[in-house]
């Protein structure tokens, strides 16, 4: 379990990111880490990508039904813009951002901020997703979580689509989405590749 290495009122600032596939927690950590942060009395803004709005249009929102009010932007450019004198700053769905993030949350925790970002480290094809890599190579702290493969109940760390849709991004749940374990998610793959495009399994 992640805990602040010192406190930022000594204004030293770092990144976080919380990384792992759909299904794996990642919304409800950020949640559980702005919590700790709010009881600590520090100042704090959220944001969220505009695009979002699977649960609620502005809060971040996690599969418990969790939630805390949250900024939408269109541009990681904006988060420069809207800051006040904060403590910290979180970023949920870093992966739908553009790839200025990583300039930001820099820019961010060289004023002394502590950032904290999550998202998804791997599309459904298990390639890098957006901003992530380089937020991930970034970070003083990574935090990967796994979800229950859906198909075997192993640890997951892939997210399976099982709609056709070959964008990259697309928004869904389990109505298009599977936690999968590396070995179920490469032998879906292949049958897609195959027979079935989009099989059970």
């Amino acid at each position: 379990m992640f805990t602040e290495p010192y406190s930022t009122q000594e204004r030293k600032g770092w990144i976080e990111v919380i990384c792992g596939s759909m299904f794996s927690g990642k919304t409800e950590e950020l949640i559980r880490r702005l919590r700790r942060a709010e009881i600590a009395q520090r100042k704090i803004n959220i944001f969220k990508p505009r695009m979002d709005v699977r649960y609620h249009a502005t809060n971040i929102v996690s599969h418990n039904a969790n939630n805390v009010a949250s900024i939408p932007i269109s541009h990681s450019s904006e988060i420069l813009l809207m800051i006040s004198d904060v403590d910290v700053v979180a970023i949920d769905e870093a992966q739908f951002f553009d790839e200025g993030l990583v300039e930001v949350v820099q820019a961010l925790a060289a004023k002394g901020i502590r950032v904290i970002v999550a998202g998804l480290d791997m599309d459904y094809l298990g390639q890098p997703f957006g901003p992530m890599p380089l937020l991930l190579a970034a970070a003083e702290y990574v935090t990967k979580l796994h979800a229950i493969c859906m198909v075997c109940g192993d640890n997951a760390s892939h997210s399976f689509r099982t709609v056709a849709d070959p964008k990259q991004l697309l928004l869904g749940e389990t109505e298009a989405y599977q936690a999968r374990c590396r070995k179920c998610f490469v032998l879906g793959m292949a049958r897609a590749t195959t027979t079935d495009p989009f099989p059970s399994l």
